[in-house]
């Protein structure tokens, strides 16, 4: 297995392992049950997303893309420009 990407937060590592599973990609989760020590551990560096090696460079890829996209126009709401409605 190969690790491919630390998310910022818990959330955002549950959003890429959804959707990295709808496009058939599994993925693991290292390090959530460690941030709860957070105090006594390092902050930064704790989450990692793993994937088997085979799928790993569609895997940075999917997750670049997700990172990269940006909302249509006519989605976001007037008061937050650049947000997309979820």
């Amino acid at each position: 297995m190969r690790r491919i990407y630390e998310p910022h937060d818990l959330i955002e590592a549950e959003l890429l392992l959804g959707m990295l599973a709808s496009e058939g990609v599994e993925a693991h989760l290292a390090g959530g049950h460690l941030l709860g020590g957070v105090g006594e551990l390092p902050m930064f560096g704790l989450l990692g997303l793993l994937v088997e090696d085979e799928d790993a460079e569609r895997a940075s890829k999917l997750i670049a893309a997700y990172n990269a996209a940006q909302p249509l126009p006519g989605e976001e709401p007037d008061s937050y420009p650049g947000t997309l409605l979820c």
